[in-house]
């Protein structure tokens, strides 16, 4: 991605035979005036029904590109991430009296499969909240045999009750984009060019990171509205449990350090990262690293308290990775690895966890908690 102050421009909308979600995108450019902010661009060509990257038939997850998927998570590399993660999540089931998991954005259905036999009874019920029909149908082929055990949903209820889950959900919540250039803060959207390009425009605008930015040099950033509305809704309909975050990211000083001049924001194709979000729109994933400051912030404001904060691998390691790697063989003890190694998943993935009810000393951070970073 480009310095404020440049435009960077991505394959014609309008060249050739322009797709369905180009198509969508330059009508949405043209009911809003020509420019689009960043969030709405992004929420398109992501959740678009039927034609966003998230909403189509792709395939998104898989250990290798032969396999057409673009990225791996942390289910997909090691069953041992589920296994460690049920402990913390029995832990919480037992701690608020509650008996339902709650899991947002299942993805391949992965983490679902190893949650349920380790959790057993402890889950009554297990509830997917999906937005999207092909990501849905595979994950019903993958779970079919829990039966009614598991059930699926495409929003919250008014009010409930259990242990939320949701491993790499934050990041692909669409981000606004500040760009300081000349020491003046704009709002980054996205335009078609005279050739019908996918364009960067820069206007100025009033937002304004949630910290001051030292320095006078141009710098690009994201804020997270849209993943702190999401916590405030589920701080309000939760009445009583736990939630998990599992994702990469940076509390609020390291997130807008003065050195992270360009940002985060990532997109990934066939297991490649690339800093392009207006190229091949609707066929890669776009992301941006979580400001956990801001999350618990949000979810302080309606009422859901911090019960932990910690790397992935010392969250793990508090739940017993360790033990199972040493019973495992050496190829699984290989790919457990890479969630706990500091240069790998380590420690770029953090693990927040919130609760509404009594504070009680929770397993997975036990050692190594980070809470006071926040």
């Amino acid at each position: 991605m480009k310095e404020a102050g440049h435009k960077d421009s991505a394959p014609s909308v309008s060249a050739g035979a322009p797709s369905a979600l180009q198509r969508l995108l330059a009508l949405e450019l043209a009911r809003a005036g020509g420019w689009l902010p960043f969030d709405r661009y992004m929420a398109t060509v992501l959740y678009a029904p039927g034609l966003g990257y998230y909403a189509n038939e792709s395939r998104k997850f898989g250990a290798m590109p032969q396999s057409g998927s673009d990225f791996v998570t942390a289910p997909e590399m090691s069953p041992l991430f589920g296994a460690t993660l049920a402990v913390a999540v029995a832990d919480a089931l037992q701690a608020t009296g509650t008996t339902e998991v709650w899991e947002f954005g299942a993805g391949s259905g992965a983490l679902a499969a190893q949650l349920l036999p380790a959790l057993g009874d402890a889950a009554v019920r297990y509830t997917i909240i999906e937005l999207s029909a092909s990501l849905r149908a595979r994950q019903q082929e993958r779970l079919a045999a829990w039966g009614d055990r598991v059930r699926w949903v495409d929003a919250l209820p008014d009010a409930m009750a259990g242990v939320v889950v949701g491993n790499e959900v934050l990041d692909a919540m669409p981000v606004k984009l500040l760009a300081r250039a000349a020491g003046v803060w704009h709002e980054r959207g996205v335009l078609l060019d005279g050739a019908g390009a996918l364009a960067w425009s820069d206007r100025p605008t009033a937002l304004r990171p949630p910290v001051e930015v030292p320095g006078d040099h141009d710098y690009l950033t994201e804020v997270h509205p849209q993943a702190q509305a999401f916590i405030r809704t589920l701080g309000d309909r939760l009445t009583q449990g736990a939630a998990f975050f599992l994702d990469y990211g940076f509390p609020e000083a390291e997130y807008y350090h003065p050195q992270r001049h360009m940002g985060t924001l990532m997109c990934h194709h066939a297991h490649q990262a690339d800093t392009d979000p207006l190229a091949l729109p609707g066929q890669k994933d776009i992301t941006a690293h979580v400001d956990f400051t801001g999350i618990a912030v949000a979810a302080q404001d309606v009422g859901l308290a911090v019960l932990g904060y910690t790397s992935q691998a010392r969250f793990l390691l508090n739940g017993g990775i360790a033990e199972r790697m040493a019973a495992a063989d050496l190829p699984a003890r290989a790919a457990a690895l890479r969630l706990v190694n500091e240069h790998e998943m380590g420690e770029l993935f953090k693990v927040l966890a919130l609760h509404k009810g009594p504070f009680w000393d929770a397993p997975g951070f036990r050692a190594g908690d980070r809470t006071h970073t926040l």
